[in-house]
């Protein structure tokens, strides 16, 4: 198919440079590919050249001749580095406009978050499930290697079941100078998320508002989305006054900053979701995000990001174009070989299809019915999952579930008896939060619950560690975005899953979006291009650079 264009229409004129135009499909491929040159595509005896060399005049009326050619569109530079909003960037200390979000258990590891951060990137380490000492070791780690040079923040989830844990990890942050956190799976602001953010506000010799503790929210749902992006709530900043937390006038300040500096549009993602889809969510909250900013008279600007589902060039493209300040990705990172997770995991997220997901109960919110999403191919986990919630809604104890239930369960579910089971929940318990083993000596449904809870925590750390005995358990968050990357990646080299370095994937998705881009560009001028032009098979990392210098 030759490229051409529906009307001659004529925005300006081409005075030719140094080199000769080229014409053909393949030169006009090869010059939206070289995406830190423009693109002038230019009326040549009724046909359409290319070229990256020249000037261009816009708008004035020239006589046609060797040395000025009619301009029928063009496209300027996009290196990738310009994808994003800028302001994002510096205020990061970011070269790219990209994120790698933060997966539990450690699956977004050190490894990962240092690679991404020396990139021009940024990683949240993925703190949640961790214990105290496993996230200092790792504060350790990237404070050291990192050495304040590079970007990195850690996760902060919230644990409506332990908020004593919750309170920890924040002074364990405070104490260690962590000053960004990306904060999940919050439905209600809580008084530890509310103190890192305020503890040590103050204003500067120009009699500034400095905030020293930055949060990025990750949010699906608009009521939370304005709880983030408003002042923290008076009855919050009291409660840290009395406390003798803050001090009075670190409350003051408090009420002229957003809770949240910037925002993650969560749509349609691996884990905590609710499914949303990004081209409904993203306009949504950043609508919300004018309203709230024009509302409190912020001083400085606040930025919405995208996340969930992203896993391709032209995915990449479409979060920007709809005015993402950045991109988060999450799915796609596990099953690159710097995530901290098993071998048969990363090998069962490279056979995903987008079909391969599904809803299950969450560990940490089982009781309140919340749900992650999770694979389901290669593994009965969901179903197992949904069926001890099923039984948890219908009996209030243990002992009043029929005996052929309870009798699968052991077999199945805990290959032990269910007395057995109590005792190894228990020593967890006594080690991370004792009061709930009091509170379920006096209430047996919560002694069920926290039973069942203990299968759906040990069976991500099964699928982490790669314990094949309990392969068929395996829970693995996952979104329908690892399906649209295998399909994109089939038959190159990031097909196998040893290939997959985050860097490397995260490159092919920014250089593929400012290419798709620039193709967009044209077509919006009336050029009607080729189906294959704008879009990119998978490239080794070397090959983007040499293209980018």
């Amino acid at each position: 198919m030759q490229s051409s264009y529906t009307d001659k229409i004529i925005s300006g004129w081409w005075t030719k440079g140094n080199t000769e135009p080229k014409v053909g499909d393949n030169a006009i491929k090869d010059s939206i590919l070289k995406v830190t040159n423009p693109v002038f595509l230019i009326g040549i005896d009724g046909g359409i050249a290319v070229s990256q060399d020249g000037t261009i005049t816009i708008g004035n009326k020239l006589e046609s001749n060797n040395n000025h050619l009619p301009l029928y569109a063009y496209a300027p530079r996009l290196h990738p580095e310009d994808l994003g909003d800028p302001y994002f960037k510096k205020s990061h200390n970011l070269r790219y406009a990209y994120i790698a979000g933060a997966m539990a258990n450690g699956i977004t590891s050190v490894e990962m978050v240092e690679k991404t951060g020396r990139a021009g990137m940024m990683g949240f380490f993925g703190a949640a499930g961790l214990s105290l000492d496993g996230i200092e070791s790792a504060i350790d780690r990237l404070q050291k290697n990192m050495n304040n040079n590079y970007p990195f923040g850690f996760n902060l989830i919230n644990s409506p079941n332990n908020p004593d844990l919750e309170s920890a990890i924040v002074n364990l942050y405070l104490k260690r100078g962590i000053r960004l956190i990306s904060a999940s799976a919050y439905l209600e602001l809580t008084l530890p998320l509310v103190y890192f953010r305020v503890k040590g506000i103050h204003r500067d010799s120009n009699d500034n508002i400095v905030c020293p503790n930055k949060i990025i929210a990750k949010v699906s749902r608009i009521e939370v989305a304005g709880k983030f992006f408003s002042p923290p709530p008076d009855k919050i900043l009291y409660q840290l006054v009395d406390k003798n937390m803050i001090t009075r006038e670190e409350a003051t300040l408090a009420r002229s900053i957003p809770v949240a500096d910037d925002m993650t549009a969560e749509a349609d993602s691996g884990g905590h979701t609710d499914n949303r889809p990004a081209l409904s969510l993203l306009p949504t909250i950043i609508a919300l995000r004018d309203e709230l900013a024009e509302k409190y008279k912020y001083k400085k600007p606040l930025c919405v990001g995208l996340g969930g589902g992203i896993a391709t060039p032209s995915a990449a493209a479409a979060a920007f174009s709809m005015g993402a300040a950045y991109i988060l990705t999450g799915t796609i990172n596990q099953a690159c070989v710097e995530a901290g997770t098993s071998e048969p995991v990363r090998q069962m997220l490279a056979e995903a299809r987008q079909a391969d997901v599904t809803m299950a109960p969450a560990a940490d919110m089982f009781e309140m019915g919340i749900k992650v999403q999770v694979l389901k191919r290669g593994t009965m986990f969901p179903f197992r999952a949904s069926k001890l919630y099923d039984l948890y809604c219908r009996y209030d104890r243990l002992e009043n579930i029929p005996e052929i239930q309870r009798k699968m369960l052991e077999k199945d579910f805990f290959q032990c008896n269910l007395k057995d089971e109590w005792e190894n929940t228990k020593k967890f318990f006594v080690k991370n939060d004792p009061n709930q083993i009091i509170r379920a000596e006096k209430d047996p449904k919560h002694k069920m619950a926290l039973i069942f809870r203990s299968y759906l925590g040990r069976s991500s750390n099964w699928a982490i560690t790669g314990d094949l005995s309990r392969k068929i358990d395996y829970q693995i968050w996952c979104g329908p975005a690892i399906g649209a990357f295998n399909e994109w990646v089939k038959g190159s080299f990031l097909e196998k899953y040893e290939n997959r370095e985050t860097v490397t994937v995260a490159m092919n998705l920014l250089f593929g979006a400012a290419v798709a881009t620039r193709a967009n560009w044209l077509r919006s001028q009336k050029i009607a291009l080729p189906n294959n032009v704008g879009k990119i098979s998978p490239m080794k990392l070397s090959e983007i650079l040499e293209l980018l210098k």
